[in-house]
């Protein structure tokens, strides 16, 4: 992972596959999904920053991390509206909102809405583990 603030992120297909892993290229760079459970933030209660994967941009605090129990760690608001983007996901037959790294354009996963979370905002950030790193608060230990 690479947190350089003057990298040009528009990269070229090839050189995403050299930096990423094969699955993290799937997710990441083909919007894939990990399989619900599988992930390693899934559960995690680490307090901390979380970074996109691809680019190592700061998206979410751990702060912001709820257990919503559908197999992939959900957060309630982004660490800032600019760091990611939303957009309208028509794939699988249904309309959902696809989450991306505002830096990179890497894949995060989607936003949902309404679904009676007990949360400030009542949206649920559904991201895959594989999209991030998390960065301890070493403050918190």
């Amino acid at each position: 992972m690479v947190d350089s603030h003057s990298e040009d992120w528009n990269l070229s297909e090839e050189e995403w596959r050299e930096r990423l892993s094969a699955a993290e290229y799937q997710v990441l760079r083909q919007a894939g999904t990990e399989r619900a459970f599988t992930g390693e933030y899934t559960d995690t209660k680490t307090q901390g920053v979380y970074r996109c994967r691809a680019c190592g941009y700061e998206l979410f605090r751990s702060n912001e991390k709820f257990d919503s129990h559908c197999g992939w760690p959900s957060f309630f608001s982004p660490l800032a509206g600019d760091r990611i983007i939303e957009r309208r996901d028509t794939s699988l037959g249904m309309v959902r909102t696809e989450v991306l790294c505002s830096r990179c354009k890497s894949h995060l996963g989607h936003v949902f809405e309404g679904e009676g979370y007990n949360t400030p905002t009542d949206l649920r950030y559904c991201i895959n583990s594989i999209s991030l790193t998390l960065e301890p608060d070493k403050t918190a230990e």
